[in-house]
């Protein structure tokens, strides 16, 4: 079943401890980030700690009911232009929100999960894959039938292997 719309917003209203994403890919083409990432390129930044849009709002209400939202993204260096903006844009103001951002960077070492893409799991019962050109751009999102446990391990894996956000770019210009 491919989610988009009510029915995927409802996935982040409805789980009961935790969303958890796994990101893969050194850029996400967006159509609705063109103008913040052009404003990125052409020198603006943001303060993090002023960001109050839907999605750090909801962060913050999640944080309140005792709800967990976290991510790990897989990096490889020198970072990308797309990734240099997400971090300073969006994980900063995301991370004061509540989410738990982590950071896997495989640069200089094996990828302990080489061939797995994107996917966010709720509450370790459910999977929706996400469904990407190699480019970044977004085909679809789509439930996952089957046994998650291979997911879980997946999720396992890159908590383990990984860093909190802030220790990663610690020293980085972004």
């Amino acid at each position: 079943m491919l989610l988009a719309g009510e029915e995927w917003a409802a996935r982040f209203e409805g789980f009961r401890r935790e969303a958890w994403r796994l990101e893969t890919l050194p850029q996400y083409l967006m159509p609705q980030e063109a103008e913040e990432l052009q404003a990125f390129r052409d020198g603006a930044r943001i303060d993090p700690a002023t960001v109050h849009n839907e999605y750090t709002n909801r962060l913050r209400r999640q944080v309140t009911e005792g709800r967990v939202q976290g991510r790990v993204h897989i990096v490889t260096r020198p970072l990308s232009e797309y990734l240099r903006f997400e971090f300073s844009q969006y994980y900063r103001p995301h991370l004061l929100a509540g989410e738990q951002i982590r950071i896997l960077d495989v640069t200089d070492r094996t990828n302990p999960l080489e061939g797995v893409q994107d996917f966010w799991m709720f509450d370790q019962s459910e999977v929706v894959l996400m469904n990407y050109e190699p480019d970044g751009k977004q085909i679809n999102r789509e439930v996952f039938e089957g046994d998650v446990a291979r997911f879980i391990e997946y999720q396992r894996i890159a908590v383990a292997e990984s860093v909190p956000f802030e220790e990663f770019v610690k020293g980085l210009e972004l």
